[in-house]
This record gives structure tokens, sequence and C-alpha cells, in this order.
């Protein structure tokens, strides 16, 4: 199984942060596969039931143990909240990504994480994303952000209040699942 990371950090400075380079882009396939996932959120859950809380209770349970994160120890953090604004910029760039057969922080047309949230009607004054490609399962995805430095910074970094995470699953593209979590702050 082939899987893929990215992260974006973006804060009132636009402090710079690791990204893994994605994959290349290739001919856009068919819209995705919805009929099994339903409509609305549940297209948006790769067919994971309560995956809104099941993400929920992992990255917290994480972000309250405190985590290394590399070479730096992050501190225990204060519990997430779901927030359906970010779950919306979430789910709305895991179906492009889905359905363009594309993995970035950025569209093709140069859309990024701060643009998608302003549109999602979120006033935020931080937003951080992370991205990852071809996991399965919540566990699965978790952890990965867990073992990558920079996506457990992201994950672990306090000024996040507020968490939206959603995965859309298309086969025959190159990495079947994409996920998208955003975290922010008012």
């Amino acid at each position: 199984m082939h899987r893929r990371l990215a992260i974006l950090c973006l804060v009132m400075t636009l402090s710079a942060c690791g990204e893994r380079p994605a994959p290349q882009p290739v001919a856009a396939p068919a819209a995705p596969d919805t009929r099994a996932m339903g409509a609305g959120p549940a297209m948006a859950s790769c067919g994971i039931r309560a995956l809104p809380e099941e993400v929920l209770r992992r990255v917290n349970e994480v972000r309250a143990r405190g985590q290394r994160c590399g070479t730096r120890r992050m501190a225990p953090a204060p519990a997430l909240r779901w927030d359906p604004a970010l779950f919306s910029a979430a789910s709305g760039h895991s179906l492009d990504m889905a359905k363009r057969n594309y993995f970035a922080h950025r569209t093709p047309e140069g859309v990024d994480i701060s643009q998608r949230v302003s549109n999602s009607r979120y006033p935020w004054k931080s937003v951080g994303e992370n991205l990852a490609a071809g996991d399965t399962s919540v566990a699965e995805v978790v952890q990965g952000w867990v073992a990558s430095p920079e996506h457990c910074e992201n994950l672990m970094d306090p000024r996040y209040v507020d968490m939206g995470v959603a995965c859309v699953a298309q086969p025959g593209t190159e990495w079947g699942t994409y996920w998208t979590m955003v975290l922010a702050r008012r």
C-alpha cells in the first residue's frame, strides 16, 4: 500500500513549514463514485461510520497526552472542537482532489487553505492543514500524521481550537482515498 502525507501551516505571520512533494497530476477521472457513500456529509467520510466522532476522539487523545514530534517535545494541548465550516472546507478539498486525481494543498488554479476556509465563512486568525492519501481508516491516518514531525506539530499546535476532517474515496485514482484535516482558530 502506498500513502502520501502533506502539510501546510498558515498563521498570521505565514510561517514556513515542510511539505512533501505531491504526486504529479494525471488525467482527471470521472466524478467520484458516491453511490456507497450517500449524499452530503457522508460523501466526505470514506464510508467510515461516525467519522467526525472517531477522528475527534483520536486526535484529542493524542493532544491530551502530549507528543514527541520528531525531535521536538510538544506539551499536552487543549481538546479541539468539531467545526462544520472547517468540515465544509476539508470535504470540498478532498472531493476536488479525488475528482481531479491530484494531491496538493493548492488546487490546480492556485486556491489554498486560507481561501477555502474564508469561503466557508470561518473568520480565521490562524489556520493549518494536514493532507494524507491512501489511508483507509481513521486510526491509520491519525497515526501517519503523528509519525510525521511536521504533521504532528501542526496537530499538536495549541493555537488551534477547531477542526474539520474529511475523506473521499475514489477507486481508480492514484491514491484511492484523499484526506484533509483543517485546524483553525477564530
